[in-house]
């Protein structure tokens, strides 16, 4: 869809809120946000944190090595058949151990789970990156939104303007009322009123924009005209929804979720099962000063002791506290598996309003686009009426108000199209980087 009416004083009017600064994109608004918003960056320290957990639950199939060393001191005070012995002697140890797991059932469970979450936390994170470029966007049209208000408003109150003066031309030539410029003059103080708003809702919408950036001042690029409404493809709300089952994050979490409480059903199972070791060791005892209980006791001495074996080890009894935990493990697979359910079904209903949301959003741009047109052919014949004394003042009054309406109506509308497009993106899973970019290029340059 083309949309041929320049938004000359849209333009204008950013230029005039942008000031000195540079106007900035979308996608240079989202790459600030990404260094500055706290949720983000949240998600991204958990996503690193993950990582470093699946390092740990990896490290319990590899093996172990400890160093141990000592050294202790003695005073011997001995006395046998009369005769006292009274001597110290020091003791020196050194100890390299090892130890890996042959047949460890829970480590490997372990392992396979820390794999798992760190595949969550990465969908988390995308989850996180989608909902930051939604919220970006939503920022950044809310803020032309609020500038378009101003806009129109402040145009219809130029027109207003001009007919209170025509009105009180009239009455002064005695071809009019004074009701015709009593109304002017209501209707002149009510803009004035909505020009209060809209400048303070700008205001608001602005500092929204600054604080989710990390800027101060930003000044949004305006849509370049004429600008083509991208269409949804596929124009299909069931294979958006079948989408979504398949990439959106939510449902990536909630499938993970079900197989890492599998996995902890899979560790609390092992507890009944035996683990094997292989274990080593090398030892050094030097005593230096003899060893008190050699045939030399002043003779300095040492030995060297290496083993190498296995540890087996098999649990018998554990007051059932496995058999309790299986219980618990395999409740909370059922309750990941209901969550799974509940994700899906909310997934798919999100994606088919958002899809329908969009659908709706394009109708009305359409019926707007041509509800100016009339508005604008409405208002000049009012004001033609008005010249030749058919029409009253109220009447063009009320078409200029319907104008500038249906405008800001027209303008809002196609800011809900852009961002209702990245929304059903992210409802069925597929936003992407991309997808923000597309969008970006509709900005003027």
């Amino acid at each position: 869809m083309t949309l041929h009416r320049p938004l000359t004083l849209t333009f204008a009017l950013a230029m005039v809120f942008s000031g000195s600064a540079q106007a900035q994109s979308l996608l240079e608004l989202y790459e600030s946000a990404q260094g500055y918003d706290a949720t983000y960056q949240s998600a991204q320290a958990q996503y690193q944190a993950t990582q470093a957990r699946a390092a740990q639950a990896h490290a319990g199939l590899l093996p172990s090595v400890g160093l141990s060393a000592g050294i202790t001191r003695a005073d011997l005070d001995n006395t046998t058949g009369g005769a006292n012995t009274q001597r110290d002697y020091n003791t020196q140890t050194a100890t390299l151990s090892a130890s890996q797991p042959l047949y460890r059932p829970a480590n490997v469970a372990a392992d396979a789970q820390g794999k798992k979450q760190a595949e969550l936390a990465q969908a988390q994170l995308l989850s996180a990156q989608q909902d930051l470029i939604v919220r970006v966007s939503q920022a950044y049209f809310d803020v032309l939104a609020a500038q378009d208000s101003l806009t129109f408003v402040r145009a219809q109150k130029a027109a207003v303007a001009e007919q209170l003066a025509s009105a009180k031309r009239n009455f002064e030539v005695g071809t009019s009322t004074i009701t015709d410029s009593r109304e002017a003059q209501a209707r002149y103080d009510l803009v004035l009123a909505q020009e209060i708003a809209a400048d303070n809702d700008l205001r608001v919408k602005k500092l929204a924009l600054d604080q989710l950036v990390g800027k101060n001042g930003t000044a949004p690029k305006v849509l370049a005209t004429p600008v083509a409404l991208p269409a949804v493809q596929p124009d299909n709300v069931e294979a958006w929804v079948l989408q979504s089952a398949d990439r959106h994050p939510g449902v990536q979490q909630s499938t993970l979720a079900l197989e890492i409480a599998k996995l902890e059903t899979t560790k609390a199972e092992a507890a009944n099962k035996p683990t094997l070791d292989l274990t080593a060791s090398y030892g050094k005892t030097r005593y230096p000063e003899g060893n008190p209980s050699s045939a030399a006791p002043y003779a300095s001495s040492r030995s060297n002791v290496a083993t190498l074996g296995l540890a087996f080890n098999l649990p018998l009894y554990t007051g059932n506290a496995t058999q309790n935990r299986i219980q618990e493990t395999l409740a909370l697979e059922d309750k990941a598996r209901a969550d799974l359910d509940v994700t899906l079904r909310a997934v798919a209903q999100g994606t088919r309003s958002a899809f329908f949301g969009v659908q709706s959003g394009v109708g009305q741009v359409k019926a707007l686009e041509a509800a100016e047109a009339s508005s604008q052919s409405a208002l000049d014949a009012n004001k033609l009426g008005y010249q030749v004394g058919v029409r009253i003042n109220i009447d063009v009054l009320n078409a200029q108000s319907q104008l500038y309406q249906t405008k800001r109506d027209l303008a809002q509308a196609r800011y809900n199209v852009l961002v209702g497009g990245l929304k059903l993106r992210q409802a069925s899973g597929t936003l992407q980087v991309d997808d923000l970019r597309a969008v970006n290029a509709l900005l003027a340059r």
